[in-house]
């Protein structure tokens, strides 16, 4: 059997659902060698204090097969973390698949990874990724354009790992994995996205965030414009 090796980023103040949610698909796929990947060995913190211990650091990381990126509030660091940004765009260079969930398709963005690609991520941060020279989907929970592959917020990320797995190992394992994680959903809401949820509940979530949603426009705008400055000869 060939082994498939995921690389899977992690970075304080992640939010672990886009992390966790695909790796426990990921981690069902035959053949599949899931790697935690860390600027270093120390313990990741997510938003909410869960720690991850990484197996390996971005100078010891073999080349991926699958290169993923989670998102959380924390990506507003990891895009303006050099060596964070280095390691995702070489990787990107020979992965199979770049993908992410979340914002963390602003992190792919930053290093290069999205431009001219259909791409989504968290409905609150979809206007920001043309910044990046990606077109923004924000109608479809999982994007495919050719070996990127990006899933929108949080829990879209069993959705778009069980899409990945169907391409890595076919549909009948993917299958297969959906119903040993009994993934069918029957929300008791439907306020799952803006364009289901009361007015009211979408105006409470932006005010909420419009602090942090202000300060991550001004940090993207930034990193564009860094890029799209020329190099000197």
């Amino acid at each position: 059997m060939t082994e498939i090796a995921i690389g899977m980023l992690v970075f304080p103040r992640l939010t672990q659902l886009d992390l966790t949610a695909p790796y426990e698909v990921f981690s069902r796929i035959p053949g599949a060698r899931v790697s935690l990947v860390g600027k270093t060995m120390d313990p990741v913190v997510s938003e909410f204090g869960l720690r991850f211990h990484p197996d390996v650091t971005f100078a010891e990381a073999p080349a991926f097969d699958v290169l993923f990126v989670p998102g959380g509030s924390g990506v507003d660091q990891a895009i303006q973390d050099e060596e964070t940004i280095a390691f995702l765009a070489k990787q990107g260079e020979s992965a199979r698949y770049v993908t992410s969930v979340c914002t963390g398709a602003l992190a792919l963005g930053a290093a290069g990874l999205l431009e001219g690609y259909r791409a989504t991520t968290h409905w609150l941060s979809i206007d920001l990724l043309p910044s990046f020279g990606a077109i923004a989907v924000s109608d479809e929970r999982v994007v495919t354009d050719r070996n990127r592959v990006t899933g929108g917020g949080v829990t879209a990320g069993i959705d778009f790992a069980l899409s990945l797995a169907a391409q890595l190992v076919g549909i009948d394992e993917a299958r297969a994995i959906q119903l040993m994680i009994e993934y069918a959903p029957a929300p008791p809401f439907q306020s799952g996205r803006p364009d289901e949820a009361l007015a009211a509940t979408t105006d409470l979530v932006r005010g909420r965030r419009a602090a942090g949603q202000a300060s991550r426009a001004t940090i993207v705008a930034q990193i564009a414009a860094l890029r799209r400055r020329p190099t000197k000869a």
